[in-house]
């Protein structure tokens, strides 16, 4: 696997070791990267030469399509598994070549807007609507761009949750205990929960694989509880 140098990654490298229990001697080759490296080629040849069937690329956009790139021109073919950062249509696997990331395997909370399934769904008309009135220039099929409307509506319910009084404690308490809050582009059976003790917004996810055009489910949806 690959993670960024810095907190955030060294953050994530600490959990993802914690959620693999006893099974985490499997890990057969650990790399990292800094943001300001022109490339990943370098790390990419080692993870092929660690033998690795698996590959989890826990890697931010541009580098996260530099891997698929590089996987693919050099042959290598474990399955990859991408963090949900990173798993953006056009913003990801496009530059990295829709071909190259064929299998790729991730897991989504979002609607995908490049998923045929949504074509009918109320929620993604009302999302294109919505892009093509604010953001005509911008790629409606980045996940990038369901994230920032799916915040703003969580940020909607907090303040119309808040009523008359907009003051900052109040605004903590009432983004502090959302009790499955339910929003159109979220994935059916997926809401957003926090409360003072826990203020992770999005605990459950559902696994997608591509297959060349869009994400395609699979499975149920998962849940840290």
């Amino acid at each position: 696997m690959i993670t960024p140098n810095e907190d955030a990654g060294k953050d994530y490298l600490k959990g993802f070791k914690e959620g693999l229990g006893e099974h985490v001697g499997q890990i057969v080759s650990e790399t990292t990267y800094l943001t300001s490296d022109p490339t990943i080629d370098s790390q990419m040849v080692s993870m092929r030469e660690s033998g690795a069937d698996v590959f989890f690329a826990e890697a931010t956009p541009k580098f996260a399509a530099q891997a698929l790139r590089k996987a693919a021109g050099m042959g290598w073919k474990p399955l990859i598994i991408l963090p949900t950062v990173s798993n953006s249509v056009s913003a990801v696997l496009e530059p990295a070549g829709l071909e190259n990331a064929v299998g790729v395997v991730t897991g989504l909370y979002l609607k995908d807007p490049t998923d045929p399934r949504w074509a009918d769904d109320p929620a993604q008309k009302e999302f294109a609507a919505w892009m093509k009135k604010y953001q005509p220039n911008a790629s409606p099929g980045d996940l990038f761009n369901v994230q920032g409307y799916t915040v703003a509506g969580v940020m909607a319910a907090v303040l119309k949750n808040c009523k008359d009084d907009l003051s900052r404690d109040n605004v903590i308490k009432q983004a502090s205990n959302l009790n499955g809050l339910e929003l159109p582009m979220l994935l059916p059976g997926i809401k957003v929960t926090t409360e003072p003790t826990n203020v992770t917004p999005i605990r459950q996810i559902q696994m997608a694989r591509f297959d060349g055009k869009s994400w395609v489910l699979f499975g149920d949806v998962l849940s840290d509880k």
